[in-house]
């Protein structure tokens, strides 16, 4: 097939140096550094403020405070990541990031201050005070209303929203592009760049009960697994302990810091229970928390457990977390008077598209940062409050490298109709496979899992990708189709991993640590086709079942 360059004139009115897809906040710190040395294009579907970084309540990690120390940060990531951080990229974080932060307070970020210092907070797992906090509960959105206000400054930096992406364009082994869809006029191009950044955040839409927004439905990591990048680590998926669990409302996360500022966890009895399974009681990590209500919700037979924060001042509360607040009023819970009910939810994804400490993916021309990516900084289980820092220090990161990746290269795509890779269809019953595989995922590749319930998974799932392996024409069959390969891959690795470790759960086996325990999953997807001198996928999902591979243990010196 002969390749041939795009005419098309709104291919030319975006082309840019660099191409930035998500809006979070990894990807505006990673835009507002490319800036400096080239046309930069931020894409995202949607609208631009439709990301899980604006929803993040809690705070951001940071050793800034006077008691602490960028070693002890380190120390209790590593820990809370049982085995599986990778020490080197736990560095940069601890390291870089009280530089981020302060640069951040440089650019008008207002954290939250008394007598004139700031209020460093403790959560679960941390041995210090040092979760920065904004209007009490609102810290994403503080952090990421000054990143957009500084990238809007940007002359070099603009926007494409309601856009989105369907495949990365790949030529010669490198990614170059992506090939993009309008969402109001269903008109496909491709985009051209020297290097692309992906920043799209999370997967939590493959489970029925998720913290995250809806457009968190792993199209990153999809995409950049069709266009031949590994992805690790994805069994670790991290469940929430408390969401508000009420029948007629989606979960809405009740932050970490509640239980930090002295809020207790009740059964269904009205029984305190976190200290029968962990000294720390309410503050254990999240992944002992979240067991542990699963656990009280099956021996009580009840869908939730209580938050109980009616022993605080009510004026303490109203004022420490005026958006849970305000939310739960609007549900007729006055958390001030009453228990709250809540249980688990997905929450964040550990695992994602393969990175090095420098935001560089398998695939040249292709970096990642944020939730999307596996930078190694979490390992089996996230530090709480520790994902806002990442996205600021490995966006950064991720765009130092990108510019200093960037070449000359070659500007010749294939077109439209070639990436496609046939005629565009309509997904049948698309809601009903989307609900389908989210109850799916939540039964039986949730908080608890067994061989046989992801072996049975696993089959499903590899039917549902048949049925969406062709090329489809709108968003929310393209979401579909993304959120059944994440989902596989998912799966497919929790599958491989038989022993429990971190957020990762088998009651199947016993709590005996195995030999491998501290190895990694890597899922590599090698069904790619040639077009002249471009990559790219036969179509849309796979075409193979994923293969896992391990990736051995790292010294701590490497």
């Amino acid at each position: 097939m002969t390749m041939r360059a795009s005419s098309s004139k709104t291919q030319r009115a975006h082309e840019a140096d660099f191409l930035v897809i998500g809006s979070g906040v990894a990807g505006l710190r990673a835009a507002i550094e490319l800036s400096r040395s080239g046309r930069v294009l931020m894409l995202t579907k949607g609208h631009s403020l439709e990301s899980s970084s604006s929803y993040a309540q809690g705070g951001v990690a940071v050793a800034l405070s006077e008691e602490d120390d960028v070693g002890v940060h380190l120390t209790d990531t590593i820990n809370a990541g049982h085995g599986l951080c990778r020490p080197e990229a736990v560095r940069v974080l601890v390291e870089e990031g009280p530089e981020r932060i302060q640069e951040l307070i440089g650019w008008g970020a207002r954290f939250d201050k008394v007598g004139g210092k700031f209020a460093f907070a403790k959560e679960a797992a941390h041995s210090r005070n040092r979760i920065l906090r904004a209007r009490g509960d609102a810290t994403g959105n503080e952090m990421v209303k000054v990143l957009m206000a500084r990238a809007h400054r940007e002359r070099s930096i603009r926007w494409l929203e309601h856009h989105f992406t369907v495949e990365l364009v790949v030529v010669d082994g490198v990614c170059r592009g992506a090939l993009v869809l309008d969402e109001s006029s269903g008109t496909r191009f491709v985009l051209p760049s020297r290097a692309v950044l992906l920043a799209t955040g999370g997967a939590g839409q493959v489970y029925a009960r998720t913290t995250n927004p809806p457009s968190a439905t792993g199209d990153g990591m999809a995409m950049a697994y069709r266009a031949g990048a590994t992805l690790e680590d994805m069994e670790f998926v991290q469940f929430h302990p408390t969401a508000l669990y009420l029948p007629s409302s989606p979960p809405f996360l009740l932050s970490e810091a509640i239980r930090g500022e002295g809020g207790q966890l009740r059964n269904i009895k009205g029984e305190r229970f976190m200290e029968r399974y962990h000294p720390a009681g309410a503050l254990a990590p999240r992944d002992v928390v979240a067991r542990a209500i699963w656990s009280e919700m099956a021996a009580t037979r009840a869908r939730h457990v209580y938050l109980d924060v009616t022993h605080l001042s009510a004026s303490f509360v109203k004022r420490r977390f005026p958006t849970i607040y305000t939310t739960c009023l609007r549900y007729d819970i006055d958390i001030t008077e009453e228990w709250i009910p809540v249980s688990p939810s997905a929450h964040y994804l550990m695992g994602g598209v393969r990175t090095d400490t420098s935001g560089a993916t398998s695939l040249p021309g292709l970096f990642a940062a944020g939730e999307v990516a596996c930078s190694g900084v979490h390992g089996a289980n996230r530090l709480a409050s520790n994902s806002l820092l990442e996205g600021l220090v490995f966006g950064q990161r991720a765009a130092v490298a990108a510019r200093e990746f960037v070449a000359g290269g070659t500007r010749l795509l294939p077109s439209v109709r070639e990436l496609d890779g046939g005629p565009l269809e309509v997904l049948e019953d698309s809601d009903k496979l989307r609900s389908s595989l989210r109850r799916l995922m939540w039964g039986k590749v949730g908080l608890v899992r067994t061989g046989d319930s992801l072996t049975s998974a696993v089959a499903q799932l590899s039917r549902w990708e048949r049925a969406v392996s062709r090329p489809f024409r709108s968003r929310t069959d393209l979401e579909v189709k993304n959120m059944v390969q994440v989902a596989h891959c998912i799966a497919e690795a929790a599958l491989w991993r038989e022993d429990s470790v971190g957020a990762h759960y088998r009651a199947d086996v016993s709590r005996k640590k195995r030999a491998g325990r501290t190895q990694h999953s890597i899922l590599s997807n090698q069904g790619l086709i040639t077009v002249g001198n471009a990559t790219v996928r036969d179509g849309v999902g796979l075409t193979k079942e994923p293969t896992v591979r391990r990736f051995g243990a790292r010294s701590p010196n490497r």
